[in-house]
């Protein structure tokens, strides 16, 4: 059984760089033929895709978001990252991350990903 955890700092100044990691458990990677994805959900809104990459590691983005998002995957250590870059407190949110099987862009709901993290709260603030 695969499991997903979502890990980084909960709290991060405005304009730095936000790094998240999810550690996937369960099964190595690298066999699995998966999209990973990350999806967050600021205080009090709904759920916002933010981007994906496939077990080739091709990625796509949330237009929204492209110029200051990147996600990566490392087989190696079996974890897949994000990286938020000049977060702005509107960037608060519960951040998850998810896998599938099958590549639906922009999916947000949970019945779209074979695999759901707890997800991990952080803040912008000084």
């Amino acid at each position: 059984q695969v499991q997903l955890q979502e890990s980084g700092p909960g709290l991060v100044k405005p304009s730095q760089t936000l790094s998240l990691s999810c550690t996937v458990s369960g099964a190595f990677m690298a066999t699995l033929f998966y999209y990973w994805a990350w999806i967050r959900q600021p205080p009090g809104k709904g759920l916002e895709w933010m981007g994906v990459i496939s077990y080739i590691s091709i990625t796509y983005y949330s237009p929204s978001l492209k110029s200051r998002t990147s996600i990566a995957r490392d087989t190696s250590n079996n974890h897949v990252t994000l990286t938020l870059r000049s977060v702005t407190p509107e960037d608060r949110a519960v951040y998850y991350c998810a896998a599938s099987r099958t590549f639906i862009l922009g999916a947000t709901t949970k019945d779209s990903y074979d695999y759901w993290g707890q997800g991990t709260q952080v803040t912008v603030s000084s």
